[in-house]
């Protein structure tokens, strides 16, 4: 809880790496996105004096939970590990990794916010856009996984 009168910024976008697990070659993300979830809602039937004497109706319940998509974005350079890492999957070899995607403060050494998630494998690779304009080649990778394991924050 923040103490009153103290401003509280929000932790900026542009300042994060992501890393995965058995990478041997780091990877300068330019962008992530697809941090989330989702639980299914169940309606059901709300029994006859419950709790607060019920007087029937419907109650609203959770189902299952869904995570979304992970994309990540960088510039191409001389590395194949991310390609390799989804031609495995293409070729039936599922390579499953964990790993973490870390908010740092502007000055660049303090972790400020964490999401880890879980058993993810590259569910799609897309290649750079080719032109003539002189752009910085960008290829998407998206990774499917089996959850977020946890949401951390530090105070500055």
């Amino acid at each position: 809880m923040a103490a009153t009168g103290r401003r509280v910024d929000p932790f900026r976008a542009f300042n994060f790496i992501v890393t995965i697990v058995g990478l041997r070659e780091p990877v300068s993300f330019t962008e992530c996105s697809g941090l989330g979830s989702t639980t299914e809602v169940l309606d059901g039937p709300r029994p006859l004096g419950g709790v607060g004497g019920g007087t029937g109706g419907h109650t609203r319940l959770p189902g299952k939970t869904t995570f979304t998509d992970i994309t990540l974005k960088w510039g191409v350079t001389d590395s194949t590990e991310l390609w390799q890492w989804r031609q495995d999957i293409v070729n039936g070899n599922v390579v499953r990794r964990s790993g973490s995607i870390v908010v740092f403060d502007l000055d660049n050494h303090t972790e400020r916010a964490r999401w880890n998630f879980v058993n993810a494998w590259p569910s799609k690779w897309e290649g750079p856009a080719l032109s003539q304009k002189g752009d910085i080649a960008i290829a998407t990778l998206v990774l499917a996984h089996e959850g977020l394991t946890s949401f951390t924050t530090t105070k500055a």
